[in-house]
């Protein structure tokens, strides 16, 4: 029976596909192109591979391939209850030849990249038009006039709940 089982196993292990990698460099290969054959496949080389890990928990790390793609990262366990503070930049360049390089922290406020191309949203506060703080300002006075006890018994009932009729427009 043990051979019966070893007979198996040897078989499919013979069966297998046997795959060998090109001796070119790796390329990331475009979305569309994800179910290529391993034959398609070029290796980017390593350039520079720098890692330092301290006892304390401290660590560096200044990684370069041959494609132009670079990382460096240096953490430490100073966040809130040893939680890890990191800090580094990464760059490359896109398909579209632009060269991109984001810095970035990750501490207890999270992750925060910076880099002129990452979209930025608009200053605030915005400036806010007239008419609303016309109409801010004329509902402080509306509600200052009923603390006073100023409003008509009309205008108190009107403003305590919605019309059921319409009026002509003034």
């Amino acid at each position: 029976m043990k051979f019966v089982i070893f007979a198996v196993v040897a078989a499919v292990a013979v069966a297998a596909p046997q795959y060998q990698l090109p001796e070119t460099s790796y390329g990331a290969p475009a979305a569309s192109s994800r179910s290529v054959f391993p034959e398609s496949v070029e290796v980017v080389p390593i350039l520079r591979d720098d890692r330092v890990q301290d006892d304390n928990g401290r660590y560096n790390f200044d990684v370069e391939t041959g494609n132009g793609i670079t990382f460096s990262q240096s953490g430490s366990p100073d966040g809130p209850d040893g939680a890890v503070v990191k800090a580094g930049k990464y760059s490359y360049t896109a398909p579209d030849g632009t060269f991109v390089e984001v810095k970035f922290v990750a501490d207890e406020n999270g992750f925060q990249p910076q880099s002129d191309l990452l979209p930025v949203a608009p200053e605030f506060p915005h400036p806010i038009p007239q008419f609303v703080l016309d109409q801010i300002a004329f509902a402080a006075e509306e509600d200052a006039a009923a603390a006073r006890g100023e409003l008509s018994a009309g205008v108190r009932a009107a403003s305590s709940s919605p019309s059921q009729t319409y009026g002509v427009p003034q």
